[in-house]
């Protein structure tokens, strides 16, 4: 009885990991198909419009830009975990065809040119400073600024510390990192919807499970209100060797800490958040509302976290409408 405990424990302990990192592994594609393609694309200076690529001189991301014939003003969008700048699709076309110049780029680990290996360089600072690299190649001085899930994070750290760049924020899902951050500490309803946290955080398990079994937990679980289209762009993304590990970085390099001494928002902020979202719960958006100036607005939708998948035809006028307003 004992040797059969024993062989179980063994196993546990080392077969089930090994046949995790086969079942993940062989799920990769050791051909770079996604870097292959990438690597092909027209640079922003040969094409401004459709998939291009842009070089900061440090990184090189791989964006969608269009309406560089516009004259409305300037608009950067930033994905979140687990998609790319495909996300934005429906208020690239709608921004550009408003007259707006729009640059939604697949940010830092996303990118095959800007995936570098070391946890620490996926700090929210760094990564806030693509955003400024990235307009300033574009020619954009000043921007409106539009982000979702962990795009938040990157957007209320210039929003608290480069204000000056920006003419409006749109934060979909995610509250005042300051209001989340407090939430995440204190408020046990918040700290069991961010648990999942943990294990991203985790090395090397999260890769595994993700990849495991040509990626059929995310598959099946977080891309279920996903369209076929965007859930073939993600996994050809995340397909690729290190690109797991480089978008899972953002959360292992995290802290919700809010940048600088001054919390308040002095630029218009639009809010807009899915009251069914299992990642946010109603403190931390309430508890926003202490940092807000009057050039505020929350649109509640009974909706969950994939506000782009499910409600876009209610978020693209509520942004276009944002930034109409105030875009002088």
């Amino acid at each position: 009885m004992l040797r059969k405990i024993l062989a179980i424990i063994a196993f546990l302990v080392v077969g089930a990991p090994f046949v995790l990192w086969v079942g993940a592994t062989t799920s990769l594609d050791r051909t770079l198909a996604h870097d292959t393609a990438t690597s092909a694309l027209p640079t922003f200076a040969e094409q401004s419009d459709g998939l291009v690529l842009i070089s900061t001189g440090k990184r090189i991301f791989r964006a969608r830009v269009a309406g560089f014939g516009g004259e409305r003003g300037n608009v950067i969008l930033l994905h979140g975990f687990p998609e790319t700048s495909a996300m934005w699709t429906p208020l690239i076309d709608a921004a550009a065809d408003a007259g707006y110049r729009v640059v939604a780029f697949d940010q830092r680990g996303y990118s095959p040119g800007a995936r570098p290996e070391e946890t620490d360089a996926y700090a929210i600072e760094a990564l806030a400073q693509d955003v400024l690299d990235v307009a300033d190649v574009v020619g954009f001085d000043t921007f409106h600024l539009v982000g979702h899930d962990w795009g938040f994070g990157v957007g209320w750290n210039l929003v608290l510390t480069d204000a000056a760049r920006l003419k409006t924020w749109t934060s979909l899902s995610i509250p005042h990192i300051a209001s989340f951050g407090a939430a995440i500490a204190e408020d046990p309803d918040q700290q069991q919807r961010s648990s999942y946290m943990l294990l991203f955080r985790t090395p090397w398990l999260p890769e595994q499970l993700f990849a495991f079994n040509d990626f059929e937990l995310m598959r099946s679980a977080i891309y279920a209100e996903h369209s076929e289209t965007q859930v073939e762009e993600y996994i050809s993304v995340f397909s690729e060797p290190g690109a797991l590990t480089g978008a899972l970085n953002w959360y292992r390099a995290a802290g919700f800490d809010a940048p600088g001494p001054d919390l308040n928002v002095k630029l218009p902020y639009l809010f807009i958040w899915g009251n069914r979202d299992p990642a946010v719960g109603r403190a931390a958006v309430d508890g926003q509302r202490q940092y807000l100036s009057e050039a505020f607005r929350e649109l509640e939708l009974d909706a969950g976290h994939w506000l782009m998948e499910t409600h876009a035809d209610l978020v693209v006028p509520a942004v276009l409408s944002h930034l109409a307003t105030y875009g002088s």
